[in-house]
């Protein structure tokens, strides 16, 4: 059996680190059951606080384990903390031993009310500011922040505040990137520690735990990395570990312990911060030698951070709506453009620069059904279809965005200059369709504070941090600048304005579909009406002309018998043309009675039939492999039969005549040719040939009552293709004809409702 290895980072990303068991050691940590406060959980260390062994106080009241002068007031305050949240401060609190303590309490998310008691720093000014100054030294923090105007100048103020509230050697500002990669933004320091200031660091460094934590408790605190944890014990040996998440002397993870040594960093502090209660950045604070920072300067510091991160949001807030104000012009552009064309592609990229300008893109793309549009730098035709199949292989339904296609999709690693950026808008719920914007790759070079390629290396027993911290350089090729917020809602906002100008024009065409249907319901009624009414007529006079010259024929002069027989003529030609339009009526009429058909067969058929016309004259037939095909049998012949038949016709001029008969496979549909060395036509009367009753020659020259060709224009699109013709005046003529392939058939089958019929 093979045992794989596991991946070193997915363990850290699953490592319990809310539930370490242990404390630091500059303080004691008591838990009471909230109902009576009954002690359940202490740390070890804490009987000289309790004035016993921790083993014989659980179980007691919280009144019976401190002092009573103290126990009401307190009591009170432990029973009046809110749902479980971040620590509160409650003042000092003197143990059974004397000593006095700063009690932090907070309800821990599994119930308990947690107290803990920080020993109280032989110095008051460990922390780097006297109690006395503080709200002068936060009031002048909050005065600066409040005129720094942009967020480098505000991430840059709180790092030089918090480092002189505190008086560590280093504080960071740390801002995380969406992949959660790190980048240290402002930086304020003395000479003890080395800058970082515009390192980056990977995102395995703050693993996805420890950033949960982060975004729940805003503080934390690591006096020095060499202190040996305190274990937690509890009145139930069977106990679950107590939940730490809120708890200001929580242990932290000897895998970060030393990361912080590698760093040579043996105190740290951070404080969160938040935009919109996600994880935004970091104030990261480092000490080249252990400190202490009591709890009402960390406050102070996180009143710092709470600020800068209200500013923050504001600075981003106030970009973010500048871009979609400027962005909503253009869109309303695209949009009065594309509202005035018929056909939307069009319209959008009328004005490329708009566009591009929606995105800040250097390419786009509209991909519909009916053909493609590139505007600027796009990827070729074949690389946005490509693409668009990808998209619709993901079921993209709304937006989608990337700075690395080549990480996504491999092969546009070869136009990474065109199309290393990709945000993409489907604008089609049945098809393949999409606006796309592209980017280029942005080639620039980031310096890490330590090479982020390598991992931490595994021990047999547990996962050890990298080991160092020297600026390693990387040049990143095949990634594009990032898309905005702004500028992914304005392609959010275009898409939907697109459907709903694309409804629209569905709904008009609808509409005006329905008129012509009925419109066309009441011609070919009024044809078929007048069609049938006009046969017994033309049948009458020939069939009085034909007795008149039986009976008279020998009493008309010559002239009167010439008469007798253009009149016999005119009116057989008059009743042809009322069967024929009789039967183009009918078709339209008829219902479809669709089958598998083979059309290699159906084209040997009419061949043979055609045999009478052909004669003595010379024809070369040249069929292609020819394939089955859903439709109906009889209407397809007849399709077959005017086709060929034509071009035995217009070929009757020729020494050897040459008709071709082909068919290639389409995605979606077969391509029906026709081809002949006949008379040919001028290409600029094409689109007369299948019009009812149009000819483009002479009746002296060739035979026939133009409607063949209307007739097979009709069967085609009935069956959901389409039809056209190319030709050269005494160079021949090429017809082509489609039809749905079998899956698009029987899908065009359901639609109409003529499934089975």
């Amino acid at each position: 059996m093979t045992v794989h290895a596991e991946d070193p980072f997915a363990a850290c990303d699953r490592e319990p680190i809310h539930i370490p068991g242990s404390i630091q050691p500059h303080g004691h940590l008591l838990a009471f059951e909230p109902r009576e406060l009954r002690l359940a959980h202490a740390s070890a260390a804490a009987g000289p606080v309790l004035g016993r062994d921790p083993a014989q106080a659980f179980g007691r009241r919280f009144a019976e384990l401190f002092a009573a002068e103290a126990a009401p007031t307190f009591e009170a305050a432990l029973r009046a903390l809110p749902n479980p949240g971040v620590a509160r401060q409650l003042g000092p609190l003197c143990g059974a031993s004397g000593e006095a303590f700063q009690a932090i309490a907070h309800r821990s998310p599994d119930g308990f009310v947690v107290l803990e008691l920080e020993t109280m720093p032989e110095d008051s000014q460990a922390g780097g500011v006297a109690p006395e100054a503080l709200y002068p030294a936060i009031r002048d923090a909050f005065d600066r922040l409040r005129r720094a105007i942009s967020i480098e100048e505000l991430t840059a103020v709180a790092a030089a505040e918090v480092r002189r509230l505190t008086g560590f050697d280093r504080v960071l500002a740390y801002r995380f990137e969406p992949n959660w990669d790190g980048v240290v933004v402002a930086e304020d320091r003395n000479d003890r520690l080395p800058s970082y200031l515009g390192l980056r660091f990977p995102a395995s460094d703050i693993p996805a735990p420890a950033r949960r934590l982060y975004e729940l408790n805003p503080q934390r605190l690591i006096a020095d990395m060499d202190y040996a944890p305190v274990p937690i014990l509890a009145a139930r040996a069977e106990a679950p570990p107590l939940d730490l998440t809120f708890a200001t002397l929580r242990s932290v993870s000897p895998v970060h312990l030393e990361y912080m040594r590698n760093m040579g960093t043996p105190a740290s502090m951070s404080i969160s911060l938040l935009r919109e209660d996600r994880l935004w950045g970091l104030l990261s604070c480092h000490h080249a030698a252990p400190r202490r920072v009591p709890f009402a300067l960390r406050n102070a510091c996180d009143l710092i951070g709470q600020m800068l991160s209200v500013r923050v949001a504001a600075e981003e807030a106030t970009a973010h709506a500048e871009a979609r104000s400027r962005l909503k012009g253009l869109e309303g552009r695209l949009l009065a453009r594309m509202a005035m064309s018929a056909r939307f592609p069009e319209g959008l990229a009328a004005v490329p620069a708009d566009l591009l300008g929606l995105a800040g893109a250097t390419g786009a793309a509209v991909l519909t059904m009916e053909g493609c549009i590139l505007v600027g730098r796009a990827p070729p035709e074949a690389a946005v279809r490509r693409i668009a199949a990808w998209l619709s292989e993901r079921g993209v339904e709304e937006v989608f965005h990337t700075i690395h296609l080549a990480a996504e999709l491999p092969e546009m690693a070869e136009i990474a200059d065109r199309a290393s950026g990709l945000l993409a808008v489907p604008v089609s719920r049945l098809h393949p369709s999409y606006v796309m914007w592209f980017r280029p790759e942005l080639v620039r070079t980031v310096s890490w504070g330590g090479d982020p390629r390598k991992p931490a290396a595994p021990a047999p027993d547990r996962l050890h941090p990298r080991r160092s911290f020297e600026i390693w350089k990387e040049t990143v090729r095949r990634r594009a600048a990032p898309w905005s917020a702004a500028e992914i809602e304005a392609a959010r906002d275009l898409r939907s304005a697109i459907l709903r100008i694309v409804l629209r024009h569905a709904e008009e065409r609808a509409a005006l579909t329905d008129r012509l249907e009925r419109i066309n319901e009441e011609l070919t009624a009024f044809s078929y009406s007048v069609s049938h009414d006009l046969r017994a007529p033309f049948r009458h006079i020939i069939g009085f002309a034909e007795l008149l010259r039986e009976l008279e024929g020998n009493k008309l002069s010559e002239k009167g018998r010439r008469f007798l027989a253009t009149i016999t003529e005119a009116a057989e030609n008059a009743g042809a043309l009322v069967d024929a339009l009789l039967a183009f009526s009918q078709m339209g009429r008829a219902r479809l009675n669709r089958a598998m058909v083979d059309t290699e067969v159906l084209v040997a058929e009419v061949i043979r039939s055609l045999a009478q016309d052909i004669g003595e004259r010379r024809v070369t037939w040249r069929v292609g492999a020819l394939p089955m095909v859903r439709g109906d049998p009889v209407m397809l012949r007849q399709v077959f039969q005017n086709l060929l038949s034509n071009a035995v016709k217009y070929t009757r001029g020729r020494d050897e005549a040459v008709i071709a008969v082909g068919c290639e496979l389409g995605e979606r549909e077969f391509l029906f040719s026709v081809q002949d060395n006949g008379t040919g036509f001028d290409m600029a009367y094409a689109g007369k040939l299948f019009g009812v009753f149009q000819r483009l020659h002479r009746m002296e020259e060739f035979e026939g009552i133009g409607i063949g060709l209307a007739n097979v224009r009709r069967i085609v699109e009935r069956h959901g293709g389409r039809v056209w013709a190319r030709g050269e005046p005494d160079r021949g003529a090429t017809f082509f004809f489609t039809l749905p392939r079998r899956e698009e058939a029987e899908a065009q089958e359901g639609e109409d409702g003529e499934a089975g019929q």
